[in-house]
């Protein structure tokens, strides 16, 4: 584990380096210190005396051949062009718009990754299982859906944006709520699927270690958004400049320490049900502003 313990530090600290360049790293740090250093600690707490499930691969090489090729597709067509078509045909922030979106992400992160699985003969039925029994889930979901709740009202301009829509009591009541469900589904359920129950897994098979599959998904995870960054800059939200170096070092700064502490549960626990919950806890509050201008 020590290996890719270091190796991974090697190459968030090197990412941070160049965010430093822009004069702009505390994004990564905050990341880094709270992801990847404060709440790890706490997963192997709480399951300390688990015994996760199995899950079989059986034919690692070719079955992870499969998936990062679509990993590929995935990162330059759909990040990179696709959503910039969707967001050209149909106006952002409509209902129609957010339906398309997330009929076309449940295609890209789940019902595709299932058919290629098949296609190689893989089992898919135990990457499916939410596994809310598991060791941990209860007091992982409480402490570290809490945490990073409130970690996003201080970070994020998050409340500041609720509190401009004005909205009534009654909304507010209803809309919080169907939008961590809706989260949790289109970005829950969508990503945790695929990088985490399906890229994830095969990793581990391939590499024989839990440790590099963690490391080497998170990495993954950070670098396959950085083509959408760099094709669709609006959505990077920080104004990146600096070309693709610094949109690279955001991912790997940003983006995988949150890999890394999902990537962990996942091993600890097998749970993609937790995993699900935690995503759309990490986006519930930088998010319900947009969901109650479309919906309410």
């Amino acid at each position: 584990m020590l290996p890719w313990a270091l190796g991974y530090l090697m190459v968030w600290g090197a990412a941070v380096y160049v965010r430093l360049q822009s004069g702009d790293a505390m994004d990564a740090i905050v990341c880094g210190v709270v992801f990847a250093g404060v709440l790890p600690p706490l997963v192997w707490l709480f399951t300390r005396k688990a015994n996760p499930v199995e899950i079989a691969v059986a034919r690692p090489g070719p079955e992870l051949a499969a998936v990062l090729a679509w990993l590929a597709v995935y990162a330059i067509v759909v990040l990179g062009w696709l959503f910039t078509w969707i967001k050209q045909t149909w106006a952002p922030q409509t209902q129609t718009y957010e339906l398309v979106m997330l009929a076309v992400k449940l295609a890209v992160h789940v019902v595709i990754p299932i058919l290629i699985l098949k296609l190689v003969g893989a089992r898919v039925a135990p990457l499916l299982a939410l596994r809310p029994g598991a060791k941990g889930f209860l007091p992982l979901l409480l402490i570290l859906g809490g945490f990073v709740t409130l970690l996003m009202m201080v970070i994020s301009p998050s409340l500041k944006e609720i509190s401009g829509i004005k909205a009534t009591a009654l909304t507010f009541a209803w809309a919080a709520p169907v939008s961590f469900l809706w989260l949790a589904v289109v970005a829950g359920f969508c990503e945790e699927f695929l990088f985490r129950a399906v890229l994830q897994t095969r990793l581990s098979a391939f590499l024989k270690s839990e440790a590099g599959a963690i490391v080497i998904g998170a990495l993954l995870f950070a670098l396959a958004h950085a083509p959408g960054l760099y094709l669709r800059p609006d959505t990077a939200g920080d104004h990146l400049t600096g070309g693709l170096p610094q949109v690279l070092a955001f991912t790997v700064g940003v983006l995988s320490p949150i890999a890394v502490l999902f990537g962990l549960i996942w091993a600890r626990t097998r749970s993609l049900g937790l995993l699900i919950l935690l995503h759309a806890a990490v986006d519930f509050l930088p998010n319900l502003s947009e969901f109650m201008k479309v919906w309410a």
